[in-house]
């Protein structure tokens, strides 16, 4: 027979033991949880922050006006350099599916039409326009600890409460196997989910030697911002691109 005390022992370490398995499923409640509230907004804007390595280069971070409109449109405007001044355009379907592109170089405006997945668009960067936006970020993440789960690979830890861009936020750390052909994006993914909303405002992405290859933040992120189409028009008054494109300026200035 089972006396009380004992019957409240079995409870407590029964109950232990649940919690211990559901904190595996915390980052699958989380991401559907970020998931659900994106499905709800049809629009943002954000200051976006921006680091990547590219052919094993820490380049620098570029900080780019962002407003974002579903089903995709992604309009972005270079504030400090390197790229000040740049503004891209990028509307699903539209302009053969190519990006519209103001630059600034040498007191020189060019205005290009640039194929999104091209030499010159990808010139520096680690992913193209089209993979752009917050969505893509949670598929991305998404799809890894998925797997990660189901074949016993992934662990995570919760690092604290951290301030960031002025929003509470959770920081969380994601490992996956250190070992690049199991196929997984990264080795360590670090994340601060926005406290209230559940949405990523940063994202530090490192690799299987432990070297920080993307860093995006997403400060002063205001979800549905009241985004109308002319915000994505080259018409826009407020944005610099000319009806016609110009030659284009040397290779450099897409680094």
């Amino acid at each position: 027979m089972i006396n009380i005390v004992q019957a409240f022992f079995i409870f407590v370490v029964m109950g232990m033991n649940v919690s211990a398995r559901q904190e595996k499923i915390v980052p699958i409640r989380w991401i559907n949880e970020a998931e659900m509230k994106l499905a709800q907004i049809d629009n943002y804007t954000s200051f976006f922050h921006k680091q990547e390595r590219v052919k094993g280069k820490l380049k620098e971070e570029e900080v780019v006006f962002l407003k974002f409109k579903k089903p995709f449109k992604i309009y972005m405007k270079w504030l400090k350099d390197p790229g000040k001044g740049r503004e891209v355009l990028y509307v699903e379907g539209w302009n053969h599916n190519r990006m519209k592109v103001h630059e600034v170089w040498m007191k020189r405006n060019f205005t290009l039409d640039l194929d999104a997945k091209g030499f010159l668009a990808m010139r520096g960067s680690r992913h193209s326009i089209t993979e752009s936006g917050l969505e893509n970020l949670l598929r991305v993440l998404g799809k890894d600890v998925y797997g990660g789960i189901q074949s016993g690979e992934f662990t995570y830890r919760e690092l604290g409460e951290e301030t960031v861009y002025g929003r509470p936020s959770m920081k969380v750390e994601y490992l996956f196997p250190k070992d690049k052909t199991r196929g997984y994006y990264c080795y360590c993914a670090i994340i601060n989910i926005d406290t209230e909303t559940k949405i990523p405002i940063r994202v530090r992405i490192y690799d299987w030697e432990g070297l920080l290859i993307e860093d995006y933040g997403f400060e002063g992120l205001r979800l549905n911002a009241g985004l109308t189409d002319a915000d994505f028009a080259t018409e826009n008054p407020e944005y610099h691109f000319s009806s016609s494109n110009t030659e284009a300026p040397p290779f450099k200035t897409f680094q």
